[in-house]
């Protein structure tokens, strides 16, 4: 049986990175954080994979910054991980936009990665 703790520490350490990436506008980073078929909805449209989430962060403006509150942790099944957390993404020229994300990991032969993405604006 895994913990809470050991379930948040996962969750933690893959947004920690994706937040690292966002930060340093690395958009190939944050793509490398996502499983190859990965779903990703973002405020834009929809898209399927790596090359969509790089494609979405490479759009969005240098200086976007991601500050992130984890809401709730759940263990699906072993190796499926489900976060709901809360998002704030700041500019350096607008109004800050928050969100809540739905994350969905899953364990590959690589570690964690992130299967499904899903944005919801408050």
């Amino acid at each position: 049986m895994h913990s809470t703790t050991d379930t948040e520490e996962i969750l933690r350490g893959v947004i920690d990175q994706w937040k690292a990436g966002i930060d340093q506008h690395e958009p190939q980073q944050v793509a490398s954080l996502f499983t190859e078929d990965a779903i990703f909805q973002g405020l834009h449209p929809y898209g399927v994979g790596r090359q969509a989430v790089a494609d979405y962060y490479d759009s969005q403006p240098l200086g976007l910054e991601a500050d992130y509150r984890l809401l709730e942790t759940r263990r699906l099944a072993d190796g499926v991980i489900l976060g709901y957390v809360r998002v704030d993404f700041s500019f350096t020229d607008r109004p800050t936009i928050d969100v809540n994300l739905s994350l969905l990991l899953q364990r590959t032969d690589d570690g964690w990665s992130i299967a499904h993405y899903q944005v919801s604006r408050l």
